[in-house]
């Protein structure tokens, strides 16, 4: 990978992670942060998804890709979301 390559993952992550934590209903207690760590993990690994399923390479924009990596990005932002405000009360 070279560092263009890491610049546009980053810079996609942090896309991603917005819009997973749009799509998660109610309030996130995390901070942003971490929304954007989750964003760039869902964004490599939904590529790495892609890639395997071979949706990676096409003409236009990689919808099926983009849905893929939104979808693990709300996951991350859920599951984060519900164990960090846990862990912040106790």
């Amino acid at each position: 990978m070279t560092v263009g390559g890491i610049i546009s993952a980053i810079v996609v992550g942090l896309i991603i992670g917005a819009l997973g934590r749009l799509v998660v209903p109610g309030r996130q207690n995390i901070p942003i942060w971490l929304t954007f760590v989750i964003g760039i993990v869902a964004a490599l690994i939904g590529t790495a998804i892609a890639r395997s399923a071979g949706w990676a390479d096409t003409s236009g924009v990689d919808w099926r890709e983009i849905v893929t990596q939104v979808i693990l990005a709300a996951l991350g932002v859920a599951a984060v979301a519900g164990s960090y405000s846990r862990r912040r009360v106790s």
